[in-house]
């Protein structure tokens, strides 16, 4: 009964039944003949069988010397099955993607029928999976607040994987706005990706506090925690509708907006006004420390984020300093915005 089981299993592999028969018959009897092979199979079954598991691997054929009639051998299961396993579990993961986002499109669907103006969601699956699906529906401009709480249920791009969300979303031309706290570029990883997406397009501002995450699409919905202080043990959201309650997302469009204007705006490595920069004869290593320094870093920080000395920091400073024959480190950051060595 066990090796039915196991046989049953193995169609998902891609074997129909005669090959899984003659395939686990191989695995017990190495080296055996096609008619050793037949038991409740026919002969033409078992060879037909044989050859396909030749051709995808599955088993290898071998005359020994002085007999006509091949013999049969399994190959290593973990090596024959192995990458089929794996290319099965692939397509499964696809689908449970696939399931995940039919689910939410008519859980939606329900909400939006409903009339309801708030939706309640409870834990972190949910909650990623309603983010992702903002950002894909979205058709114009997602928004964010990111303060430092490191719960990965509301906050995105900085320590979950919706890269790739966010750069398809930017392949259809939405535009993908974010006010990070300063202290996010403290962290070296944290810091190198934020760099890495608004050299990507995406505009980032950093200021020094933020009093929520909020998570806006197209001003039409936001998303927003319904107790901040559970946020990383049991998260609970909000999903607020521009149908329902105009003037609760109006206020926290607004709040966002706000956020953003007061924000320094990040700029990341390799952006597209380098070479205006180098013209004017700052070259990429100091425009990377004028724009660490404009948005709040200090010179250790600043060498930290570089991977240089802190004297290198300090030294490239004060040379950017006499250049702009500036006194102080706030006449310097005023100089290189109005020389255009900032945005």
């Amino acid at each position: 009964m066990a090796q039915d089981v196991d046989a049953s299993l193995l169609a998902l592999l891609g074997l129909d039944p005669d090959e899984e028969a003659v395939y686990q018959l191989l695995v017990d009897r190495p080296d055996s003949e096609p008619a050793v092979l037949a038991g409740p199979l026919s002969d033409y079954a078992v060879a037909r069988a044989l050859d396909v598991l030749v051709e995808r691997g599955l088993a290898s054929a071998h005359r020994p010397e002085g007999q006509g009639v091949p013999r049969y051998r399994a190959t290593s299961p973990a090596l024959a099955l192995g990458p089929l396993l794996e290319s099965r579990r692939s397509a499964l993961h696809r689908v449970e993607y696939v399931v995940a986002d039919l689910a939410e499109r008519h859980r939606l669907a329900q909400v939006r029928a409903s009339g309801a103006p708030v939706e309640v969601l409870s834990g972190a699956i949910a909650i990623r999976r309603r983010i992702i699906a903002m950002q894909r529906q979205a058709r114009q401009e997602v928004c964010a607040l990111v303060p430092m709480r490191r719960a990965s249920s509301v906050a995105i791009s900085l320590e979950d994987n919706f890269e790739e969300v966010e750069r398809e979303s930017m392949r259809r031309g939405v535009t993908i706005r974010s006010v990070v706290e300063r202290g996010w570029l403290d962290g070296p990883q944290t810091a190198a990706s934020l760099g890495e997406m608004a050299a990507q397009g995406q505009r980032i501002a950093v200021v020094e506090k933020i009093p929520i995450k909020i998570i806006i699409a197209d001003r039409r919905v936001a998303l927003l925690p319904l107790d901040p202080e559970r946020d990383e043990t049991e998260p609970i959201a909000l999903v607020v509708h521009r149908s329902g309650l105009l003037t609760a997302l109006t206020a926290l469009t607004a709040l966002f907006e706000q956020c953003f204007e007061r924000g320094r705006r990040l700029r990341g490595a390799g952006s597209a006004d380098l070479e205006s920069v180098e013209d004017a004869g700052v070259d990429a290593v100091d425009r990377q420390i004028l724009s660490l320094l404009h948005v709040g870093l200090t010179d250790v920080v600043i060498a930290r984020r570089l991977g240089m000395g802190h004297r290198t920091v300090q030294r490239r400073l004060h040379t950017l300093m006499d250049r702009a024959g500036a006194a102080t480190r706030f006449q310097l950051g005023w100089h290189a915005a109005r020389a255009g060595w900032l945005d």
